[in-house]
């Protein structure tokens, strides 16, 4: 196994690659869309993000580092360096669009009785998103 495992370690250490993986279970959706893992070196963890996060990020680090390193079983990250770059994934990752919901018939002959085509439409955008989470 380290025969095939050395190259793909050899520039990343296997808590780096794991960081990188994990990456928006570790930080959670808000935090993983404006920022991304590049490397671990040393136990400092650079981190992309633009300007206005890195701030936010440093008053972060010290539960940011401890969610990372109960994440990983050890202490790998120590601190942190913010490098100001837009990160690539946040541009990627999209929602995948709602799957259409049929409403109940009481439901749309009940839109169907309202005169405004604007209102109508919205009620009926409502009312899918409703019935979507049951």
């Amino acid at each position: 196994m380290p025969a095939l495992t050395r190259p793909a370690f050899k520039r990343k250490s296997p808590a780096g690659a794991q960081i990188m993986a994990d990456w928006p279970e570790l930080v959670g959706p808000a935090l993983a869309a404006v920022t991304q893992p590049l490397r671990l070196t040393s136990g400092t963890l650079t981190l992309a993000c633009a300007g206005p996060v890195a701030m936010e990020l440093q008053h972060l680090a010290p539960q940011l580092a401890g969610r990372i390193n109960a994440a990983l079983g050890r202490a790998a990250v120590e601190r942190f360096r913010f490098v100001q770059q837009t990160p690539a994934a946040a541009a990627v990752r999209k929602r995948p669009a709602p799957k259409p919901v049929a409403l109940p018939q009481r439901v749309e002959s009940a839109i169907e009785s309202v005169g405004s085509p604007e209102l109508r439409e919205a009620l009926e955008r409502l009312g899918r998103g409703v019935y979507r989470t049951r």
